[in-house]
This record gives C-alpha cells, structure tokens and sequence, in this order.
C-alpha cells in the first residue's frame, strides 16, 4: 500500500509543522526527567507544557517505538506475568485539553469504552478503516468522558469530522493532556481498548502489528 497517496486529514485539525510542533524526548536519555515527580500528574504537566511554551509550539510530538523513562509513575505498565513495557508504539501529541481530534480518513466506530485508572488511556475511541484491500484500526486515547456519550458502535465517521477532544487529568488516565494515536493492523480481538506499550522482548511483533502514525500525521520532524 503506498501511503503517499492517501489524502488524509489532519488529526489535530491543522498540518504538523515546524511552526506549531516540537519533538519532545520521554527517553532514559533525557536527564530532565530526574528532576520531576512523574507520579504527581501536576508536576508531570507542568514539565510538559514548560517545554511547550519555551518553544512558543502548540503541539509536543514523539513517542513512536521509543524507549520511555515515565512508565515507571503506573503499575499499569508491569505486572507479575508480564514484561515491564516501556516501549511506546503510538504517537502522542501534547497539547492543551479540549483540543479537537479529527477523524483522519473514512471509517466506522468499531469499539470505545473508558479505560480507566491511574496511567492508563482513559476513555478511547477505535476506528475501523478500509484502506485497499486491507483493514486498519486507529486509536484515539486520553479523551474527555463527554466524548463517548453519543457515539455507537456501527457509527459512520467521516474524513475531517470532529472525532472527540483531548481530556483534562485525571479523566484522561491521570497524564497531563494529550492524545495516544496509534494505527493497528489487527486488533487481536481486543474491544476498546490495546496495548500502547510493549516490552522490549515484544517490541518485534508489535512493531510490525502497529506501523508508524506518522504515515499518517505526516509531521516531518
């Protein structure tokens, strides 16, 4: 499938660009991070949108297989029978809450539901797309709670319509606001909600199950 010739509309309603978006780094390598209490959402925020506001950026962008330091605030992302996941495989684009989110390309609501609980999405919308001969989910996390009221499962969602908002904290999963955006090939019977961290053992399959966002965004950073 060649990506190029899709014409998809902008998710955050205007083109990703130098002007209005920075590349923010949530890596190890990031030595900032030391200094910030991840568990107290407050204090997360404000680093966040510190970062946004010295660059004069409407938009904070990155996270697609990247290695993350900030997981360690949940224990969402480890558990006994499983890997510690720190490998993120969407996008997220950091921006205030009650910013819209549009829908990129044609498509169905397949499933939402409120995934609630400290680090975790909050309410997320799924998307069902037909691109070719290929079926592709797309996944809108860390919205408002409003913004599931009046969807239904079978709902036809338009290129460029207003899809949902990025949430406020602590509706959001408790993160400073932002939306999750990830694309998925197959959902693995999953309703509503999948995974958007992996371990590094995982971080193979997954790659390959979820491609990079940003075929789609198009921010060319």
């Amino acid at each position: 499938m060649n990506w190029n010739t899709i014409d998809f509309y902008p998710v955050m309603g205007e083109q990703l660009t130098a002007e209005n978006t920075i590349k923010l780094d949530f890596s190890p390598k990031n030595e900032d991070l030391e200094k910030v209490d991840l568990t107290q959402t407050a204090h997360f925020t404000d680093f966040v949108f510190s970062q946004l506001s010295s660059a004069q950026k409407q938009f904070g962008f990155g996270g697609y297989l990247e290695h993350r330091a900030i997981y360690r605030r949940s224990e969402v992302f480890a558990t006994p029978l499983a890997d510690f996941r720190n490998i993120h495989l969407g996008i997220d684009l950091w921006c205030e809450a009650g910013t819209p989110v549009f829908c990129p390309f044609d498509g169905v609501i397949h499933s939402f539901q409120d995934n609630a609980g400290f680090g975790n999405y909050g309410p997320t919308i799924i998307v069902q797309h037909k691109l070719g001969e290929r079926t592709l989910f797309s996944l809108y996390g860390h919205l408002f709670r409003s913004d599931l009221s009046t969807l239904q499962v079978g709902q036809q969602i338009n290129r460029g319509d207003r899809l949902c908002h990025v949430g406020p904290y602590p509706e959001n999963g408790d993160w400073p606001p932002h939306l999750h955006f990830q694309l998925i090939w197959d959902l693995n019977g999953n309703w509503g909600d999948f995974p958007g961290v992996a371990s590094q053992r995982e971080v193979k399959t997954y790659a390959e199950l979820c491609p990079d966002p940003n075929l789609m965004l198009r921010f060319n950073h």
